[in-house]
């Protein structure tokens, strides 16, 4: 039911802008109705076009994530548990989050030329960052009390890490894996202005430059909807990692 309540919002706005399309209340020339996109998804999903570009997106935002993800694990992981690697390296990786998305683009164009390589780097750019500062914070940010604890029951290393680090930085990551995700889906954009041929991004830019807002907004709703299934893929996966978490998710 809860996933029946989501589509209340959507649904009500959707049928809301048909009406008033259709009493001529507003025009439906730059933001179509309801009725002329779904017709619009309809053509591209009976030609197979849509499910091409799907594909194309979804690999693409796939791997990067992938190499985002782990990168970002990996650095967080390092300059949260040795401080002089961090005093090194942690101001250097913290100006360059700041630097935006495409302005990677023509220096990746530069290196990697315009097949798919400079676009799975864009978008593990996009995820690496907010997944190392998510991991580096939930390492830093467990509690002294704790590691205290595992010392006086003279845990080792590698015992203190799986029962008591593990546990404490488990669900920060996981958010910043979700974060990261969203990210990915937001730089596939911009990686896809690389001279694409597939893809949503691409689907997004032919109906600029062809004057299709119905295609531009089809091209909207499938990235929704995509990224949204993306999200609980993810959270399917990694939620029996962090159900033995007590929290007041369900009561408040």
């Amino acid at each position: 039911m809860r996933w029946l309540l989501g589509l209340a919002v959507p649904l009500v706005l959707a049928v809301g802008w048909e009406l008033a399309v259709g009493r001529g209340l507003v025009q439906g020339r730059l933001i179509p109705p309801p009725s002329r996109i779904a017709a619009t998804l309809w053509e591209l999903a009976a030609s197979g076009d849509l499910w091409t570009h799907v594909e194309a997106t979804l690999i693409r935002v796939g791997l990067g994530f992938a190499f985002g993800a782990g990168a970002g694990i990996l650095a967080g992981t390092a300059t949260a548990t040795l401080p002089w690697l961090r005093w090194l390296i942690d101001p250097t990786l913290q100006a360059l989050r700041a630097v935006p998305s495409l302005a990677w683009v023509p220096l990746f164009i530069l290196w990697f030329g315009i097949l798919e390589t400079p676009k799975v780097a864009l978008i593990a750019v996009g995820v690496f960052f907010p997944v190392y500062v998510g991991v580096a914070g939930a390492i830093a940010s467990v509690d002294r009390k704790l590691v205290e604890v595992g010392r006086i029951f003279r845990l080792s290393q590698a015992a203190l890490a799986r029962r008591i680090l593990l546990p404490a930085v488990l669900p920060a990551t996981l958010t910043a894996l979700r974060t990261g995700l969203g990210l990915g889906f937001l730089f596939v954009v911009a990686a896809e202005l690389m001279g694409a041929s597939e893809g949503l991004g691409y689907l997004l830019v032919d109906g600029q430059q062809f004057g299709k807002p119905d295609q531009i907004v089809a091209a909207i709703i499938a990235f929704a909807v995509v990224g949204k299934l993306a999200d609980s893929l993810l959270v399917a996966l990694t939620g029996p990692l962090v159900r033995w978490q007590d929290t007041a998710r369900e009561t408040l």
